[in-house]
């Protein structure tokens, strides 16, 4: 068999495409590389069209990323941002999710880095409320679309403030990076920006698994006319060694893109069980399990029924919708409250619903992000959303110029369609998976928001990207007690009772002890000098880093992904034992480390890709850690400039910590950005206020 002929079956067996479907997605460069032998041309097919020169070049214009751009711009840099949509915010914006996930006591105090406290103030400001949607899940809904608004005064704000320079690229994707020849700094990156071909409908009329591919692609299509740009090194009248970078990339994407283009160390899924991360399900791990994804979408209460369309693929997931498994938990009202981001006077209206909220009235606005409704949740090698490197490998997306995203384009679509489909189950539905049929009444009032100027900003009414709770994550460099690399453990965060029979049951009488040692508090030395384990006393604490640089805290918390493909099958089931750690954790700190991949010196890592296992990703999600780590990467990479010190040298004599680290975290304290919640210390065992809710 040709080698052709084997890549062409391997893209049939991972994406279930017919034989003329696996040979068109091929990318003409590799298709010419496998049928020749040779090796593709990285170099895209004209010469880039417009050189763009940076500081720092942020890809990913997520909350992470908006926090990098907003220090950065702060300190007088010149920033460059991408991203595949046209907002920025992420998570707050473009993926839909703007209910604030924050823990009470941290949000008592406002405990928070300057910029996001700034952003609450935006909104508080904009709407005269910080909840002008009165939900239940968070103390502050609001609309996407208002959020891209303000994060873009705000960084216009930074930039007049600092003297910096923001340059934005919407709909933009990294189509390859330049390499030293030694393999240690990014010399360079190929970006291809799209827009809408002549005579063809404004970018946002379709879902994003219609277009994704073509984003990725240098040619022109009868769909999108491409850009190709070159960003590179913005030439430095700082005085710097011929050894040090001389601009910085910031991973800020959803799923870890760059770190996968880079092919750093990384991991992706579920970690293997071990002391560290004593919940795991697998002892082996498995890289096809992550989070669900979910395409948000916003519906809004009406006065008069209005007419519903049964989408063609209703059916097929209808087996997978409910309101909750435990009976009588949840009904509509508690479900159209539970994110409701617009709710004029509800603070006058009667209280609804077990969660004393306002009642729906006609106008309210509802945002939906619901386990058992749109979280489509795949979990075999058959369905990921995100490849494994093995994947990428087979599917030649490591091929120099033949980098495509690294998602499944068929679970994409498939998620837009159980998103869809929910929506159409809500309004018209009367089959509850999980309570059986008759029991779900239609609510025919509401109507699903669509347009460019609705809340999504979308033809079609869904995110413009889905909120994506989990993506690849780098394992950071060996150091004194990793000799693996470094990673954030649940054992750093988790609050659990680690007593439990669970615990003796599942570990070797090795992998518990080992636990238990990593657990004790003040008694290390006692633990580590052979004492009996219920002589040893945990810690009350999460793990305390000399090189923190930001703080974190939410609960671990799980929607997992399901044991069966496809995960709308009829009696599909979540994946046992992923719950086992779901629960709470507490305060905890950003380690530079985390954010320090491997091999490449000018890459660091500004998201949820940042160096932690899946069970402590769980809790490392939310949008004030995304504010956090992005604080912390802006200032860091502008302190690096400005020292002419790489971060990874800062680190690198761990535990014992140079001035320079404690020069950057000092700055950050100065600036408003926390690297310790208050009275952080090994002797400070009270941590019992700080809980999430």
């Amino acid at each position: 068999m040709s080698p052709f002929s084997k890549q062409i079956r391997k893209l049939i067996s991972l994406n279930r495409l017919k034989p003329w479907q696996a040979i068109a997605s091929i990318p003409l460069g590799l298709a010419l590389a496998i049928a020749t032998g040779t090796s593709a041309l990285a170099a895209p097919p004209r010469t880039p069209d417009q050189n763009v020169e940076c500081e720092i070049l942020i890809v990913g214009g997520g909350l992470a990323g908006t926090a990098t751009a907003y220090e950065a711009l702060l300190a007088g840099r010149t920033v460059c941002i991408t991203d595949i949509t046209d907002w920025i915010g992420g998570q707050l914006t473009s993926q839909g999710t703007s209910a604030l996930d924050e823990s009470k006591k941290q949000r008592s105090l406002l405990f928070y880095a300057r910029g996001y406290k700034e952003l609450r103030d935006s909104l508080l400001n904009y709407y005269g409320k910080i909840n002008p949607g009165d939900c239940w899940v968070s103390a502050s809904c609001f609309i996407p679309s208002d959020a891209n608004k303000l994060l873009f005064e705000i960084l216009d704000g930074a930039a007049k403030k600092g003297g910096g320079q923001l340059k934005w690229f919407p709909n933009t994707t990294i189509k390859e990076l330049e390499v030293s020849s030694d393999g240690k700094i990014i010399d360079g990156a190929i970006a291809i920006q799209h827009r809408a071909a002549p005579n063809t409908p404004p970018l946002n009329t379709e879902p994003l698994s219609a277009i994704v591919e073509d984003a990725y692609r240098y040619e022109n299509s009868p769909r999108l006319t491409k850009t190709i740009l070159h960003f590179t090194a913005k030439p430095s009248t700082e005085t710097k060694s011929s050894s040090t970078p001389k601009w910085y990339v910031v991973e800020a994407t959803e799923t870890g893109e760059i770190i996968a283009l880079a092919d750093v160390p990384y991991r992706l899924g579920i970690d293997p069980l071990s002391h560290l991360n004593p919940s795991s399900p697998s002892a082996a791990g498995d890289p096809f399990c992550t989070q669900g994804f979910t395409y948000t979408f916003a519906l809004q209460q009406t006065e008069q029924p209005q007419p519903q369309t049964k989408p063609s693929f209703y059916d097929r997931y209808l087996s997978y919708y409910s309101y909750d498994p435990k009976p009588n938990k949840f009904d509509f009202d508690s479900v159209f409250t539970y994110r409701r981001i617009w709710a004029p006077n509800a603070e006058s209206r009667p209280k609804a619903t077990v969660f004393r909220v306002g009642a729906p009235a006609p106008q309210d606005i509802s945002m939906q992000n619901w386990v058992w409704g749109n979280d489509y949740r795949p979990g075999t090698s058959e369905d990921n959303l995100i490849y494994s490197r093995e994947q990428l490998q087979q599917l030649g997306q490591l091929v120099p110029g033949s980098w495509m995203g690294g998602l499944r384009t068929e679970t994409l679509r498939k998620g837009e369609e159980i998103a869809l489909g929910f929506y159409y189950w809500l309004v018209a539905g009367t089959t509850d998976s999980h309570l059986g049929d008759g029991v779900k009444k239609p609510y025919p009032n509401h109507l699903l928001l669509t347009g460019l100027n609705s809340p999504m900003g979308t033809m079609h009414g869904l995110s413009k990207y889905p909120y994506i709770r989990e993506g690849r994550r780098i394992v950071g460099r060996p150091s004194f007690g990793y000799a693996d690399g470094f990673t954030v453990s649940e054992l750093d965060i988790s609050r659990h009772d680690y007593r439990e029979d669970y615990y003796r049951q599942n570990l070797t009488p090795k992998m518990y002890r080992d636990m238990w040692v990593a657990l004790a508090g003040l008694e290390s030395v006692v633990a580590v000098r052979g004492a009996s384990i219920e002589q040893i006393s945990r810690r009350t604490r999460s793990s305390i880093y000399p090189d923190a640089v930001g703080i974190s805290q939410y609960a671990i918390d799980f929607h997992p992904c399901m044991t069966l493909s496809p995960p709308e099958a009829k009696g599909n089931t979540e994946r046992a034992g992923v719950r086992q750690a779901h629960g709470m954790a507490f305060p905890a700190q950003i380690p530079l480390r985390a954010m320090i991949p491997q091999k490449i010196d000018n890459l660091i890592v500004a998201s949820k890709s940042i160096a932690v296992s899946n069970i402590a990703a769980a809790a490392y999600r939310v949008h004030s850690f995304e504010w956090s780590v992005g604080a912390a990467a802006g200032t860091t990479v502008s302190f690096a400039l400005e020292k002419g010190i790489p971060p990874f040298q800062l680190v690198e004599d761990m535990p014992r910590v140079k001035p320079e680290l404690m020069e950057l975290r000092d700055r950050l304290e100065k600036n408003g950005n926390p690297t310790a919640f208050p009275d952080t210390s090994v002797f400070n065992l009270s941590w019992d206020d700080w809980k999430v809710w």
